[in-house]
């Protein structure tokens, strides 16, 4: 995907300079530096500390090339930087230093993991000759991080440096991409050495980008075309492998009903007639039933997860299933698949159009309608125009989706808001749906946005959140008002982890253990950190909060409050086939 990314410079001899750099006798640190604009890095996010500090001496000399975002904490900083990295399509970077500084990027390590997230964090770490000592502030960073990386290394010696992050870079961006965590001691930060720069282009055993074999496109081909009730279901893999329109094109001649998974969101515009929803613990009602119906399905770059699935002893046990996937590990790894096809999915998808017979599936597609009826009428009516005194989450959600017109990037964190926002929110474009997929992350939504709106700034992005997990994370809003980066932030406040709530109530017998929360004045703590912010508690006063906040050219602030004890339904129970879905 990313292979062919240009530097971000002005200056067409400046690319070829960094891209063939020789500089005589220069520090470990301002080698980092140079790497990083070799690398087209012009912003970083992270947090000072003593076994760093070298590093941030030479980006105080660099400042005019490289702008560095001084998060509140080491976890806003990882976070950020990949907000950063799903707008932009660059690597994010995050830097901090060791010990406690470290260990704090690791959820945003995790999370950018199992998210397909390419990130290159940057961890000071204590002189050599301390190492394995105990010194202060040293910890096992590498140890700690291998499980949640795609590479992780140590650098001990300044001539290191060159070749190590520029493996860093190739890796974190190549194939599915990923996290990478390079560690540097701070005697290589103060070592001198000769520099010299080349960018990585291929590592021996390491491939990236699998040839796809075409003899599986002709078997996949011939399915397909023989096919009377098909169903797509595409994640993240279309966003990364930058095949929006490969996929579109695909479904526009086959006529093949499309559905996605929450990472998968905004590839496809949702008012697309060939876009029939979520599939997935949450998601919408005939995309989830019909699954088990389809007698083809074609999943595209994604990786078959549990929420998908459930009980994955009956799920699509009457299909032919066929796999568009760039790494291997995710061939067979859950569902045994028919026909494999390793690859990008933007070549692998051109290929199948080629050749893909033009049909219509125009009863089948029938069958998700009625269904989306039943749904409507059940679950989405009363979300979106309900008739109770309460708001709902769903209908702050629409009241977004009046003033975005479907154009703004949509953060979200864990929870319930989460899936409504997935479920309700309107995109038009690619690269609008930033959530915690697969690690479930609490507190990322606040800083993802700040690097979201970074990463594309000419976009409106809105942060919405529930008011458990914005308190982890809630003192990025000192970043906001230092960086007076233009984010918007709506918390959904129920004054419950709602999600656990729902769970607790449905199947503990409506045992709220730890689940209610006394929340504090999240407008005046907002005020304090001079961010403009409203409170919203009756239905006449959405429309105009909302209003004023999708107008305002700064960061801003709105708590709405919401039903206590809401559920979000449609609901897959836990470990349940997807047509147990319930409604209610």
């Amino acid at each position: 995907m990313h292979q062919k990314d240009v530097l971000r410079t002005n200056n067409k001899m400046e690319k070829e300079k960094y891209n063939k750099i020789t500089i005589k006798q220069i520090s470990g640190a301002e080698a980092m530096i140079h790497c990083l604009l070799a690398e087209g890095v012009d912003l970083i996010y992270g947090y000072p500390g003593g076994a760093i500090m070298p590093v941030y001496d030479e980006l105080y000399k660099f400042q005019k090339k490289l702008n560095h975002i001084l998060t509140r904490h080491e976890q806003g900083a990882v976070h950020a930087a990949q907000g950063f990295a799903r707008t932009s399509g660059k690597v994010g970077v995050a830097i901090a230093t060791s010990g406690p500084g470290a260990t704090n990027l690791i959820t945003g390590i995790a999370d950018a993991l199992i998210d397909s997230t390419p990130i290159v964090c940057i961890t000071g770490q204590v002189a050599s000759h301390l190492l394995g000592t105990d010194a202060f502030q040293e910890t096992d960073i590498i140890g700690i991080s291998t499980p949640a990386t795609k590479w992780s290394y140590q650098i001990t010696k300044a001539n290191e440096i060159p070749y190590v992050m520029a493996k860093a870079f190739y890796i974190a961006r190549s194939g599915r991409p990923g996290p990478v965590l390079i560690d540097i001691t701070k005697d290589a930060q103060f070592e001198s050495f000769d520099f010299e720069y080349k960018k990585c282009l291929g590592i021996r055993s390491y491939n990236p980008l699998p040839e796809i074999n075409t003899k599986k496109i002709d078997e996949a081909i011939s399915i397909i075309n023989n096919a009377k009730k098909p169903l797509l279901v595409w994640g993240q893999g279309v966003i990364l492998g930058r095949a929006e329109e490969e996929l579109k094109s695909f479904i526009e001649k086959t006529g093949i009903p499309a559905v996605w998974t929450i990472l998968g969101l905004s590839a496809l515009p949702t008012s697309h007639p060939l876009n029939m929803g979520m599939v997935g613990m949450h998601g919408n009602y005939g995309p989830n039933l019909l699954t088990n119906e389809c007698d083809v399905l074609i999943a595209v770059g994604m990786r078959f997860d549990d929420r998908v699935t459930g009980d994955l002893n009956t799920y699509a046990k009457q299909a032919k299933i066929i796999h568009l996937e760039i790494d291997p590990s995710e061939i067979n790894k859950n569902v045994k698949v028919d026909v494999p096809i390793l690859g990008n999915c933007k070549e692998s998808l051109g290929l199948l159009i080629k050749k893909i017979k033009q049909n219509n599936f125009s009863s089948w597609i029938n069958h998700f309608k009625e269904l989306y009826e039943i749904e409507y009428k059940k679950v989405i009516k009363g979300d979106l125009f309900p008739k109770k005194n309460g708001l709902t989450m769903g209908e702050a959600i629409e009241s977004i989706n009046k003033y975005s017109k479907g154009d703004a990037v949509i953060v979200t964190d864990v929870g319930q808001h989460q899936m409504v926002a997935c479920r309700y929110a309107k995109f038009n474009r690619s690269q609008s749906n930033l959530t915690s997929g697969g690690l479930g992350t609490m507190g990322f939504a606040l800083p993802a946005a700040i690097g979201a709106k970074m990463g594309a700034p000419d976009r409106e992005v809105v942060a919405v959140i529930g008011d458990g997990g914005y308190q982890m994370t809630i003192q990025e809003l000192g970043t906001i008002f230092q960086t007076q980066v233009a984010v918007k932030i709506v918390v959904l406040n129920n004054d419950f982890l709602g999600m656990v709530r729902q769970w607790q109530q449905l199947f503990f017998d409506k045992r709220y253990a730890s689940t209610e929360m006394t929340n504090p004045d999240f407008v005046t703590i907002a005020k304090g950190y001079h961010i403009d912010a409203v409170r919203v508690t009756k239905r006449n006063e959405l429309d105009s909060a909302v209003k004023k906040m999708m107008l305002s050219k700064k960061p801003f602030f709105l708590e709405v409050c919401v039903e206590k004890e809401d559920n979000v339904f449609p609901m897959i129970p836990s470990g349940a086939s997807v047509s147990d879905i319930r409604l209610e």
